[in-house]
């Protein structure tokens, strides 16, 4: 399964190499919505702050929705899920490297935002306390994103799967995505708000309850996704 799993994750990372889709479009459309997102609350700039964790994370979603339709597009292409079902592959393997390719294309995509939240709204984490607390924080925001894009990753997966062989997949991908992973934005939102308080390294461990939501939901949708995507690769 492991071996099946990286050469899905290989074929579908070196497709997006080639193709460069995921730096020359989908980022460019996150930065921009963070744009717009700057202009709407620039008069107000202690909103746009306090928002930040919320705005970053809506972002993230919205580019999440059109990593997955590309990950399953080139499937769609030349027959390609025919050739994935008839390859003899592990169902779950395939899985596995689909959400696996989409994780790290969606982790990608969250450090240039970083950066674009950074230079745009000028939001930095601000530590007022020992050396340590800031170690805490940096942990705390990665432990976020990783267990946030897992989730991510795992359901765009699985429900890629579901809508990828239907003519309106454009369309219902986003409704059945977006109202799944509300979770995945709250938790992750809550998250970060406790890591970018000014006195994060007091209110740090507020974060890690959420990390904890995040994790189980992530678990959740992998295990599903382990179990049916064999099911829906051949019936969608």
């Amino acid at each position: 399964m492991l071996r099946d799993a990286a050469l899905v994750a290989a074929k579908d990372l070196r497709i997006e190499w080639r193709s460069r889709v995921t730096t020359n479009q989908v980022l460019p459309f996150a930065v921009l919505v963070l744009v717009l997102f700057g202009f709407a609350l620039e008069p107000d700039r202690g909103t746009l702050r306090t928002a930040t964790p919320g705005l970053f994370w809506i972002a993230v979603l919205y580019t999440a929705v059109l990593a997955v339709q590309r990950c399953f597009a080139v499937e769609v292409a030349d027959s390609g899920r025919d050739g994935l079902r008839l390859s003899g592959l592990d169902p779950a393997g395939i899985f596995l490297g689909k959400a696996g390719a989409l994780a790290l294309q969606l982790l990608a995509l969250e450090a240039a935002l970083g950066v674009g939240v950074v230079i745009l709204y000028g939001r930095t984490t601000d530590v007022h306390a020992e050396h340590a607390s800031g170690v805490v924080v940096a942990v705390l925001l990665l432990a976020t994103a990783l267990t946030a894009t897992a989730g991510l990753a795992a359901t765009g997966a699985l429900y890629g799967a579901l809508s990828a062989g239907l003519r309106v997949r454009d369309t219902l991908l986003p409704l059945l995505f977006l109202p799944t992973v509300s979770p995945v934005l709250i938790g992750a939102t809550k998250a970060f708000e406790a890591a970018l308080r000014p006195t994060a390294g007091t209110h740090v461990r507020e974060g890690w309850p959420w990390v904890g939501l995040l994790g189980g939901f992530a678990l959740l949708y992998g295990a599903l996704g382990l179990l049916a995507f064999g099911t829906l690769l051949e019936e969608a």
